[in-house]
């Protein structure tokens, strides 16, 4: 059984219909969200462009990290000048969402082998890698991830993304996915698991496990 409604919709252990609310979860295009992502102005120009690409790991494993909290992004990279960060306003097509929301989870770094398109740390859970307890995200599949505009950027630096980003949404390429997908969450049990060793979230300027 499910229900429909302004939010993430969430199946859990017991098959108890549930949502997960708040005022930044209303769905977009019925399963496409509004998302943000930070990182320096050389990597951003690269992704407007070419699109993202997979990190080799992180906090999540492999994937595009990205966050529906702008304050979170505009953080990255960690230990950027104010003036080599930019936070660029995504389009994501979330899929199949795990939620990971405990220390050493037991599917911390295997939730895209288990059928899985995004995990998902929900914001103030409680997890020691993620202090800030701010929302955390990684999508698996880069093309999930489409770049629509820019949130926040050097005043030095502004209209060029913004142009650039004009120019990728009228020749559509990077990051271009087909229709849209139902949301589901599911939420098990917590169990003990692998242990933490990546502090590097890759390739498209996102660093650091301690969030």
């Amino acid at each position: 059984m499910s229900l429909r409604f302004f939010g993430w919709e969430v199946t859990y252990d017991d098959e108890s219909p549930r949502l997960e609310l708040g005022a930044s979860q209303q769905p977009q295009d019925k399963g496409i969200y509004k998302m943000y992502h930070g990182t320096s102005v050389a990597n951003a120009r690269l992704i407007i462009t070419n699109g993202f690409q997979q990190s080799s790991g992180g906090m999540l494993g492999k994937g595009v990290y990205v966050s529906r909290n702008q304050k979170k992004a505009e953080r990255y990279p960690l230990n950027n000048n104010p003036s080599d960060k930019v936070a660029l306003e995504l389009r994501v097509r979330l899929g199949r969402v795990k939620r990971i929301d405990t220390d050493n989870h037991p599917m911390q770094y295997t939730w895209s082998t288990q059928g899985y398109d995004t995990a998902w740390v929900p914001p103030n859970c409680g997890m020691k890698a993620v202090p800030s307890g701010l929302e955390e995200d990684c999508v698996s599949d880069p093309q999930r991830v489409k770049v629509v505009g820019i949130a926040k950027a050097p005043n030095t630096v502004l209209a060029e993304l913004q142009k650039l980003v004009a120019d990728s949404l009228t020749n559509p390429s990077a990051g271009d996915y087909g229709a849209p997908m139902p949301v589901h969450f599911v939420r098990e049990r917590p169990s003990r698991a692998l242990h933490t060793s990546s502090n590097r979230v890759g390739a498209v300027g996102k660093t650091s496990a301690r969030s």
